[in-house]
């Protein structure tokens, strides 16, 4: 069988961060995504979907670190159920999204609060208008290896093993 969710959203409230006895992170929160749509009667509509996170392992604990109520986030990962019986007696449940991949989609700077998360620096989409070398003869020029270096600044250094990272 193949059970797979992508959503993409905003978080609802900061992440809670515990540990179980293992010393595994886990991570919950929530997230809303909206769909805007036009109704039979022509006006435009929206409907928003709430939906549980759980994060485990390295990547609760970079959620933890990153996001922040508000933060636009890719989230991918199981569909569960989760049941359980509520003070009266009666069975409840409701679906959450174990996530096992993430994408933070804010910009540096634009999540709330002022933080910024981790964006990779954006290639340059806006090709140079002069004739192209050869790439055996390529050599950059000093603008471009000024920029390549400013984006390599950009990037903030995370004490981080390329094996532990979640995504």
């Amino acid at each position: 069988m193949f059970n797979k969710v992508i959503i993409v959203g905003n978080l609802t409230r900061d992440l809670e961060l515990r540990y179980a006895p293992s010393g595994t992170a886990i991570g919950s929160t929530g997230i809303a995504s909206t769909r805007k749509f036009k109704g039979g009667d022509g006006q435009m509509k929206e409907e928003v979907l709430f939906v549980d996170l759980t994060f485990f392992g390295r990547t609760a604990e970079v959620a933890n670190q990153y996001l922040r109520k508000g933060s636009k986030v890719l989230v991918e990962g199981r569909l569960k159920l989760d049941s359980w019986t509520d003070q009266n007696g009666g069975k409840r449940s409701k679906h959450s999204v174990t996530v096992e991949n993430m994408t933070m989609l804010d910009s540096k700077g634009s999540t709330p609060g002022g933080e910024g998360g981790y964006t990779p620096p954006v290639q340059n989409s806006n090709p140079p208008q002069q004739r192209q070398q050869p790439v055996d003869n390529y050599q950059p020029s000093q603008q471009q290896q000024q920029s390549n270096k400013q984006q390599t600044n950009s990037i903030p250094e995370i004490d981080i093993n390329d094996d532990e990272i979640p995504f």
